[in-house]
């Protein structure tokens, strides 16, 4: 049992590969389930798919405990924190209303699986070309959609300006690039506090981005000799040590 789930974490079989962006496409699918379940009614049956979903993300998370060699070090983990909070919250929905944004909180394993970065490398040029402005974007858009989250859970109730989650993302979006057109405010030290966090983080986030974004892109190739892992996609030598590269390349300049 240990050995067939080692090879589906860890492998590197079409199946495994598989299999992890199998995981991929259902961590999209539970954010895209937060996001509508804000929109509609309180329905039963939304309760219901949120608990399988919690029970998907805790079997994960007890499957990855079972294979890891250091079962204490791995709950030190920021990414097994985040599955633990977001399957129990998937789990508790149904009983304590208003912690269902925890549950995007499973967006932080996203491109952070060293083996799903590389299968990305080497499945799509797209990726490879621009890995680096793909992780930064996708670190924004986790810590847009846990603000836009914590935004709807806190205020909803109490905001009548934050009616759904299209009202939180709109506030935490015009918050995050300073923008503050001030039709819709947090009231309360409270709601003051999480703008803050917001623009701070978030525009520090936002900044990292642009910075990737307007630089010379370059790829990740470890040089032999002194262990240089970014180059530019035309190098033939290491910059650092001299060292002849051989750099996949799909003969673009």
């Amino acid at each position: 049992m240990l050995a067939e789930l080692r090879e589906l974490y860890e492998g590197d079989s079409d199946r495994a590969q598989a299999f992890r962006y199998g995981l991929v496409v259902f961590d999209i699918v539970s954010v895209l389930l937060v996001i509508g379940a804000s929109f509609a009614e309180h329905l039963r049956f939304l309760d219901v798919i949120g608990m399988l979903f919690g029970i998907v993300i805790l079997a994960d998370l007890a499957a990855r405990l079972a294979i890891s060699p250091r079962k204490f070090r791995f709950w030190v983990y920021p990414t097994t924190l985040a599955d633990l909070i977001a399957g129990i919250s998937f789990l508790i929905t149904i009983v304590v209303d208003g912690l269902g944004f925890l549950r995007v909180l499973r967006t932080l394993r996203l491109l952070h699986t060293y083996q799903l970065v590389r299968r990305l490398r080497r499945d799509f040029r797209f990726f490879r070309r621009y890995e680096d402005e793909i992780a930064a974007a996708v670190n924004l858009a986790v810590f847009l959609f846990v603000m836009t989250g914590l935004v709807y859970a806190t205020q909803h109730r109490v905001n009548s300006e934050i009616g759904n989650y299209a009202d939180a993302l709109y506030f935490t979006v015009t918050a995050l690039t300073t923008t503050g057109f001030g039709d819709i405010t947090l009231p309360g030290t409270g709601g003051r506090l999480i703008a803050v966090v917001i623009m701070i983080f978030g525009v520090t986030l936002f900044l990292r981005l642009a910075q990737i974004l307007f630089r010379p892109s370059k790829v990740h190739h470890r040089c032999p000799t002194c262990g240089l892992l970014r180059h530019e996609h035309d190098a033939v030598h290491c910059k650092h040590c001299g060292t002849t590269l051989n750099i996949d390349t799909e003969g673009d300049t």
